[in-house]
């Protein structure tokens, strides 16, 4: 009984303390305060949809006050605003009448806009709204303004009867969403040669299909959707050549700076089995799922020089049974690791800076292998012909960023020349080459400018300044003549304070 009388009070005591008298709401007289006079939303893509952006409306005064009307100035705005979580009046939310807002206190406006160029100023390209608070003499405003950037769009067709196009792919099951270029498209024209004068937007896998190639031209842009990516059939070419001055950019399509580098945005540029004389150069992959996916290529050697592969979600180079030579190829953070060669094959890699500081403790930067589990769990082999380091380095945040792992019933050769390595003491065998100061400096700061930031730049303190013996690659990475030559894709430099 006691406990019942308590329980009463108690639901007396909170229904007493919420009952109040209705606020009574002053109309506004225009003394509203704004977190910004000009809200930037960032560049967007012709017709796609920005992230969300916020603006915060302050009430500062002691009254509590009625905003008549909260609307966006042009009738048929591409921007679409939320006034407190509300509806607005017509279909695109422009319209809000008779908003409340307590004294003291402050309500978010969150904005998006889906704008194409030809809605834009044609001499920037900009598109301008803006937000109206009230009328007349009351009346303040918050200018909205946003880049609209026109691109080459393409996509899966669509069929009469409502599907779209796929691509089967030989050991995946089931179709996957995507497409094969076309020579003579009806919009883009011909597919087979990607142009520098606007950027490229691919949803879905845009396959280059068998004795066709891929031409991408310095300076070109190419920017995936999320789930999508570029696959180079067997018999087909992929030449992606850039310059020091005009690199090839493939990343995802959100052009926020919040976006600019976030892993695992769009899935994989895929060189399948039998892609033929691709050529990469002067070419910076950043924020896939796997940077670049090599499968046994044709036999020959393919180049990657010149080239970063930034923030990639799993691995940044997948090679397996393949044939590479790299040169000052720099690749930094990853999932699980920043080069793997696996399955076998041969590899040479020459001034090259394999970092991972991912934040991880199974991470690695350089993984090496020559075997796989088949699906019913057979170990099967192939011979790592060659695996040779020369003047590189192979660092990162955990205590070995070297995994070395042979499969005896295979070759595994491996070398590995004035490189320097992050790794601990060890009595395997296997990893007795680290001890050998003259060829390797072992877990000695390589000094990078900014790892955070991609910028692997060594400094003047660097444990790979003048290390590296001359073999042969005359420039660095930046085109700047190796007079000293140190180890990695890098000359070193004096960082300003």
């Amino acid at each position: 009984m006691r406990t019942f009388i308590f329980l009463l009070f108690i639901g007396f005591a909170i229904s007493m303390s919420s009952c109040r008298e209705d606020f009574e709401f002053e109309p506004s007289t225009g003394g509203l305060t704004f977190s910004k006079d000009t809200v930037y939303c960032d560049t967007v893509f012709t017709n796609i949809s920005s992230s969300t952006y916020s603006l915060k409306v302050y009430n500062k005064s002691n009254k509590d006050i009625k905003i008549p009307t909260i609307r966006l100035a042009k009738e048929d705005s591409k921007y679409r605003i939320t006034v407190d979580g509300m509806t607005g009046e017509n279909q695109n939310n422009h319209t809000f009448r008779d908003v409340e807002l307590l004294a003291k206190d402050s309500m978010y406006i969150f904005i998006e806009v889906t704008a194409d160029v030809a809605s834009s100023n044609p001499t920037d390209f900009l598109y301008t709204d803006q937000i109206l608070f009230d009328e007349g003499t009351n009346q303040q405003k918050v200018e909205l303004v946003t880049l609209i950037q026109d691109a080459y769009f393409l996509y899966p067709k669509r069929f009469s009867d409502g599907t779209t196009e796929t691509l089967t792919i030989e050991g995946i099951e089931e179709p996957i969403y995507g497409f094969f270029l076309d020579e003579n498209d009806p919009v883009n024209g011909n597919e087979f040669i990607w142009k520098n004068d606007k950027p490229y937007v691919i949803y879905g896998y845009a396959a280059v299909p068998n004795n066709k190639i891929l031409e991408i031209e310095p300076g070109s842009r190419i920017h995936f959707h999320a789930e999508s990516g570029l696959i180079v059939g067997n018999g087909a070419t992929l030449k992606a050549k850039g310059t020091l001055e005009d690199k090839i950019i493939f990343e995802g399509d959100r052009l926020e700076p919040g976006f600019s580098n976030v892993a695992g945005q769009w899935e994989t540029i895929w060189l399948t089995a039998g892609s033929t004389n691709n050529e990469i150069e002067h070419v910076i992959i950043k924020n896939a799922v796997v940077g670049l996916n090599i499968d046994s290529n044709d036999g020959n050697f393919m180049p990657i020089k010149n080239t970063e592969i930034y923030n990639s979600s799993l691995i940044g180079l997948y090679a397996k049974t393949a044939k590479i030579q790299g040169e000052n190829l720099v690749i930094n953070n990853a999932g699980i690791t920043s080069l793997y060669c696996g399955i076998g094959g041969s590899y040479e890699f020459k001034h090259c800076t394999f970092n991972n500081n991912w934040a991880s403790s199974r991470q690695v930067a350089v993984w090496l292998n020559n075997y796989y589990k088949d699906i019913d769990g057979n170990t099967q082999t192939e011979a790592l012909d060659q695996a040779d380091f020369k003047n590189c380095i192979i660092y990162g945040s955990n205590t070995n960023e070297l995994l070395l792992d042979p499969d005896s019933g295979a070759a595994f050769n491996t070398s590995f020349s004035k490189c320097v390595i992050k790794f601990g003491t060890t009595s395997n065998q296997l990893y007795s080459f680290i001890y050998d100061e003259n060829n390797i400096k072992r877990s000695e700061n390589p000094d990078f400018l900014d790892v955070s930031k991609n910028k692997l730049i060594i400094g003047d303190d660097s444990s790979a300044k003048g290390f590296g013996d001359n073999i042969g690659v005359t420039n660095d990475i930046l085109g700047n003549p190796r007079t000293t030559i140190d180890a990695g894709a890098y000359n070193s430099v004096i960082f300003e304070d």
